[in-house]
């Protein structure tokens, strides 16, 4: 079925034009050409169409064997995905979560490359707490300047505690998005948050920041309707520390999190629609399922 995607210049994918990426992208441009199939984690329910014209464009069988994060089935390996999180902050963290009804709290975290500055740190904090819905927010390391140190120690945590908690450093996301009480996911909208999250039944709040993140939105919210867009066009990856840039407002993030977390029919319909995929996802993994066969066939295929 044709789509229409709109992109701009800015925000099309173009990671590997980057000064400094050429041998990079030289290198997997390459390994495509030579290839004799290509293997991706993704399954064909979520992106038949695309996989299949991937398939004709570069005349090559494509192995869909995912999503690989649904091989983890314990919590102790769930736990792994992030264990720079000491285990005593484990504890706080999923004692909070333990405290919330089903699918009532956010989980706001946006992998490990971007960075934001203090000023949208600010902003994006205020537009959480005017929401007021249960949120747990992840910070990185390098975003917690003395500024922003001061802000949260001084004054936003103590206004937040009923409702938010704030987790620095790194945390156990994929642990995080299979307990009950998350029910929503802001996200950089990198590829594996997308399918851990569609995996899992999380719909989400799409904040792209560079790279495919922009085309990974499109999928996940004009394609596929599982989430809302932020609506930011503009690239952000790492500012300078005193970049006073904003790029989302308080009141855009306000709204995003009221309309994703309520109880309006568009909001029940994305949840249905995640449920549904997430279904498709466990069964792609399952024996018969899609990706089950892929992973069977590409081992015959390299062992014949």
């Amino acid at each position: 079925m044709p789509l229409t995607l709109r992109f701009t210049k800015a925000n099309a994918p173009n990671f590997f034009n980057s000064p400094g990426w050429e041998k990079l992208r030289d290198d997997t441009f390459e390994s495509e050409r030579t290839a004799d199939a290509i293997v991706l984690n993704t399954f064909e329910d979520l992106e038949r169409q695309f996989i299949e014209l991937y398939e004709k464009v570069i005349g090559k069988k494509v192995w869909t064997v995912g999503p690989l994060n649904l091989y983890n089935k314990d919590e102790y390996s769930k736990s792994l995905r992030g264990n720079k999180l000491g285990a005593e902050k484990q504890e706080i963290v999923f004692n909070w979560l333990d405290l919330h009804t089903p699918k009532s709290v956010l989980y706001v975290s946006f992998g490990s490359l971007t960075r934001k500055n203090a000023l949208q740190l600010r902003e994006l904090g205020s537009g959480l707490e005017a929401a007021n819905k249960p949120f747990i927010w992840v910070l990185k390391d390098a975003e917690i300047t003395p500024e922003v140190d001061r802000w949260l120690s001084d004054d936003f945590e103590k206004r937040v505690q009923q409702k938010g908690l704030i987790c620095r450093g790194w945390a156990p996301q994929l642990a995080i998005l299979s307990h009950p009480s998350v029910g929503g996911f802001m996200t950089h909208c990198g590829w594996n948050s997308i399918l851990e999250s569609i995996s899992l039944g999380v719909p989400m709040i799409t904040w792209p920041h560079f790279s495919d993140q922009f085309t990974n939105e499109k999928l996940v919210v004009d394609v596929l309707g599982l989430g809302v867009s932020l609506g930011t066009e503009t690239v952000c990856w790492m500012p300078a520390a005193d970049d006073k840039t904003i790029w989302v407002h308080r009141d855009d993030i306000e709204k995003a999190v009221q309309k994703l977390m309520g109880e309006e029919e568009e909001a029940k319909a994305m949840r249905r629609k995640v449920a549904d995929m997430a279904d498709n996802a466990k069964k792609a993994m399952e024996m018969a399922g899609s990706s089950y066969d892929n992973i069977t066939q590409l081992i015959e295929s390299i062992m014949l």
